[in-house]
């Protein structure tokens, strides 16, 4: 199933743990068939956005943005630039990579007391589209 999020600024973190959860809500089976454990994958479509597991604390979500901007800074002559100026944003979205993998046991992410699902914009504002597959455990 997928879901879409509009963002607002070039560089931003958007918590989309919610979104996810309810996804996986919508794709388990509400009978006494729904599986003890599972593993979700979420994906982001696109090459210039990653997904990450972070704590959500607005000051630690600027850190990874200054982070990604002293590790790749913006529009600094690189190749592709030539073609649409965005090449930072490519090399950003590959440090960070495209998915992450979240057990689900009993119906419910698993994530540990601080982790939230982000979904990093690195060349918006952009709407993006956001793939969630789960897989039952075998």
């Amino acid at each position: 199933m997928q879901f879409t999020v509009e963002t607002d600024d070039r560089l931003t973190c958007v918590d989309v743990t919610d979104r996810v959860a309810a996804t996986v809500d919508e794709m388990l089976p509400t009978t006494e068939k729904t599986p003890d454990a599972a593993l979700c994958t979420v994906f982001v479509q696109h090459t210039t956005a990653g997904v990450i597991v972070q704590e959500p604390e607005s000051r630690l979500l600027g850190d990874v943005e200054t982070f990604l901007c002293d590790l790749v800074p913006d529009r600094d002559g690189y190749a592709h630039d030539e073609i649409d100026d965005n090449a930072d944003s490519h090399l950003r979205a590959t440090l960070l990579g495209e998915s992450v993998s979240v057990p689900v046991r009993e119906g419910e992410l698993a994530l540990g007391r601080w982790q939230l699902i982000q979904l990093v914009e690195c060349d918006g504002p952009r709407r993006r589209t956001v793939e969630v597959v789960v897989t039952p455990a075998l």
